[in-house]
């Protein structure tokens, strides 16, 4: 067994969620890039190139990408070898997130009731997807997950017969059907399988996945690259106002299903694609 600090794993988080919400991975300034030499419309090479200076002073002056710091959102893996001394996991997570978003200072968005709105005051609690693997390390995925893109994710149920054809034309809906409201360009997570929930969890962690990164499977490869060009062909454009560049990658992740089924979730990223791992 492999013990690890309940202090380490709190200071762990907060530096997580403070550091998400303020520094760009290098990956994503690097597609952005891409994306303003790509745009062909003078409007949409503007918004990009005042997102990427956006982006370059929350890095210089350690302040957040975008006002909406979101939903503190982490996928955590635990190796069946790791003891947490000095506290319980869930706790230390908890704690982490709320001095990160204090002692950040950055905004807090979660209410206590979803109908009587009453704000946490230190945008705690957090949700946190965890999942048990061999070893004796904690890896800590960490995404605050702004309100605006999310508020753009659907999940259907179809029957299997829809089969690639329609799931592709659905997720193409609901990129359309979205439009400039979660601040595109945007990165389009499809959750295929499970069932309800499962789908929707799936959609949600392939956008850890690195812009560019296709999925191992060569037909869901393929199929990634086919909804995009769609996407594209929308006319969407960056924050809505026309353009050649309205998502920057699409990615898949599927999980076995129900011979009755065919789930499908669609999580959309807006352009301040946040997201920190630490492996402790």
């Amino acid at each position: 067994m492999r013990e690890i600090e309940y202090d380490l794993i709190v200071e762990t988080v907060k530096n997580l969620a403070i550091e998400a919400n303020s520094v760009l991975d290098e990956d994503m300034y690097k597609v952005l890039e891409e994306a303003y030499e790509k745009e062909e419309s003078p409007t949409g090479k503007e918004v990009l190139k005042q997102i990427l200076e956006n982006d370059k002073i929350a890095k210089t002056e350690m302040i957040p990408i975008c006002q909406d710091t979101g939903t503190a959102v982490m996928f955590v893996e635990v190796g069946e070898e790791v003891v947490v001394k000095g506290g319980h996991l869930k706790d230390a997570l908890y704690e982490g997130v709320r001095r990160g978003y204090v002692d950040g200072y950055l905004r807090k968005s979660m209410v206590k009731d979803p109908l009587r709105r009453v704000n946490t005051g230190d945008n705690t609690p957090p949700i946190i997807h965890f999942d048990i693997v061999p070893g004796d390390k904690l890896k800590i995925m960490f995404a605050p997950k702004g309100g605006g893109s999310e508020n753009m994710s659907v999940a259907k149920l179809f029957a299997p017969a829809a089969g690639r054809e329609g799931i592709k034309k659905f997720v193409v809906d609901v990129v359309d059907q979205a439009g400039g409201n979660p601040c595109p360009p945007i990165i389009v997570g499809v959750g295929i399988g499970g069932n309800f929930e499962m789908s929707a969890i799936l959609a949600k962690k392939s956008l850890f996945r690195k812009i560019g990164e296709r999925h191992p499977d060569p037909f869901y490869a393929e199929l990634e690259l086919e909804i995009l060009e769609e996407v594209n062909k929308l006319g969407i454009g960056p924050m809505g106002l026309g353009g050649t560049v309205t998502a920057l990658d699409v990615h898949i992740e599927y999980y076995p299903c129900h011979i009755a089924s065919l789930p499908v979730a669609v999580n959309i990223q807006c352009h301040a694609n946040r997201h920190k791992v630490a492996i402790l």
